[in-house]
């Protein structure tokens, strides 16, 4: 059975993060992908212009009546933007029990700031909803008022204090450490695991973070174990970045090739 994927994020009109990144994500990796828009935004590879919140009582709306009529198998959470977004998600999503992945999406990758710095408490607050929530380095260290990890020690160490917070576990992506290797880190009941990769030589990394969660989503919504789905997930991602150069979008930092896996980049 194909798994119904809830992505509750922000829009990206340029097609490489947000919801637009994660229904391609959800698609490549075999689910059926749905969205609760949560935020409107005017943004390119180069940088974000505009935003434009959804009101928070329509975002609920969204996800309500979502639920009144399909099976939601997994979630998966990204830019929530302000503290009453957060909290009209958090109601919305009260007494389902498919597993929730959260993105805590703070920053965009142009360094342009998509939360409210006074909606950080919201967020933290809803740590313990999530199965697993996907920070990054700059991300964990502003959920922890720290500052960044610069080593795979202080990474470590940040990641038990994330777990600490209440999440069922935790994807520290390693991407800013220096280094040849992107290493990542999941921690979670069954213990810690580290998880190498390649760095590719790029700036066609736009939506990576949306891309990782939202296949995560549907791998999870799959009935994989969170250690294999996390794995794959990072498979993934590092696929649709080495195959990006397939794609001329932008001139920034370009999006990555979400149906790397297709022969021709599309379904015959």
């Amino acid at each position: 059975m194909i798994p119904n994927i809830l992505s509750i994020a922000g829009s990206d009109p340029s097609g490489g993060a947000g919801i637009q990144a994660d229904i391609k994500a959800i698609s490549a990796n075999g689910g059926y992908a749905m969205a609760a828009i949560t935020a409107l935004t005017a943004q390119n590879t180069q940088g974000v212009s505009g935003v434009h919140m959804v009101p928070p009582a329509f975002v609920a709306d969204q996800i309500r009546t979502i639920r009144e009529d399909i099976r939601i198998d997994a979630v998966k959470i990204g830019m929530l933007g302000t503290a009453p977004v957060i909290a009209a998600v958090a109601e919305a999503l009260a007494g389902l029990a498919a597993p929730v992945v959260l993105d805590p999406v703070m920053v965009a990758k142009s360094g342009d700031r998509l939360l409210d710095a006074a909606a950080v408490d919201g967020l933290r607050a809803l740590l313990p909803r999530a199965a697993v929530i996907t920070p990054n380095l700059p991300e964990a260290a502003d959920l922890l008022g720290v500052p960044e990890a610069r080593t795979p020690e202080a990474m470590a160490e940040q990641a038990r204090a994330l777990l600490a917070l209440g999440p069922g576990a935790v994807l520290l992506k390693g991407g800013h450490l220096p280094g040849e290797d992107c290493r990542d880190l999941l921690l979670g009941p069954d213990g810690a695991f580290w998880m190498p990769g390649p760095r590719h030589p790029t700036t066609r990394t736009h939506g990576t973070g949306c891309t990782l969660s939202a296949a995560l989503a549907s791998l999870l919504g799959h009935g994989l174990a969170l250690p294999e789905a996390a794995q794959r997930a990072k498979a993934y991602v590092a696929g649709a970045i080495a195959a990006a150069e397939a794609l001329d979008v932008g001139r920034g930092h370009g999006p990555t090739h979400h149906f790397h896996r297709f022969p021709k980049g599309y379904a015959p």
